[in-house]
């Protein structure tokens, strides 16, 4: 009686030893490309498509997100859901590209909103509080009968296109205030540019820089923006006008800010992700950065 009672605590301390190896034996997750960076609504996730899915970063640990493994591209959050384009992982039964997706639950399940098979976009934004979808179209469709700048105020239904005059050269990132859907922002290869007219005008806010992305704070009050001369930069300027001021990057070599995100639960804190697949995180309102993940290896 007592030798299988012994066998039996000792088999289960062997499988309890068992799981916990195989829990620390999980693999690091591996950011093969970076197509975004977002927040969850309640602050707690920090969000990364990849080719594989979503990464996600919480409580200082990296896993990957349940949910099927798209590969995401132009993925945009707003307080309640969040979108995407891209490519479905193979035997999802998706038709190749997506067009336009939404999740209501995190990125578990995700609903068709239109253009699948037909549109894969890579720049696409939303605005926080509000219905506003803005995307660069790449090249006419269904849906969109001419290329550039689109947007949408009903989850896609109808699609406008917007003239975006005065917009100089080549679209890197588009930006949405996250309070009035009329004022987008779009980075290029020329600098940085605002519409409050809904993409018909553009005027420029930042000049001479060739940039490569662009983010509104949630205030709504600051429009910040990733940019490269002779090193990365970084900077944030008032939409009521006024000086940019720099923001003190990290040490990159050969790389740029590709990615800007602010969690909406904690302010002061900041995420960057570059094109060299360096995520840092900043608690003290982008005084300071951390590393998170080096070269796309969760740290």
């Amino acid at each position: 009686m007592h030798h299988w009672k012994g066998a039996r605590i000792l088999a289960l301390a062997i499988a309890a030893a068992s799981a916990a190896a195989g829990a620390l034996a999980q693999p690091a997750v591996t950011l093969t490309h970076i197509h975004g960076l977002a927040y969850s609504a309640d602050g707690g996730k920090l969000m990364l498509p990849s080719h594989h899915g979503l990464a996600v970063y919480r409580n200082d640990k990296w896993s990957k997100a349940p949910g099927p493994q798209h590969d995401y591209m132009g993925f945009s959050a707003t307080a309640k859901h969040l979108y995407s384009s891209g490519h479905p992982a193979p035997g999802s039964g998706w038709i190749n590209p997506f067009g336009v997706i939404r999740s209501k639950d995190g990125g578990r399940t995700w609903d068709k909103l239109g253009l699948e098979g037909e549109t894969d976009f890579h720049l696409l934004a939303t605005s926080w509080n509000t219905n506003a979808i803005y995307v660069w179209n790449p090249e006419p469709s269904s849906r969109m009968k001419q290329s550039g700048l689109h947007y949408t105020l009903n989850d896609g239904f109808a699609w406008k296109h917007a003239a975006a005059k005065g917009l100089a050269g080549e679209p890197r990132a588009l930006a949405v205030h996250p309070d009035e859907p009329a004022v987008v922002a779009i980075a290029t290869t020329r600098g940085v540019f605002l519409s409050r007219d809904s993409g018909e005008n553009f005027k420029p806010r930042a000049e001479g820089l060739e940039s490569f992305s662009v983010f509104f704070d949630l205030s709504g009050k600051r429009l910040w923006y990733g940019a490269f001369d002779d090193r990365a930069r970084l900077a944030q300027v008032s939409l009521g006008g006024g000086v940019a001021t720099e923001i003190e990057l990290p040490p990159l070599t050969r790389d740029a800010v590709a990615y800007i995100a602010q969690n909406p639960g904690k302010r002061e804190e900041y995420a960057i992700a570059t094109f060299g697949r360096n995520v840092f995180l900043s608690r003290d309102g982008a005084r300071s950065w951390n590393p998170i993940a080096k070269r796309g290896e969760g740290k």
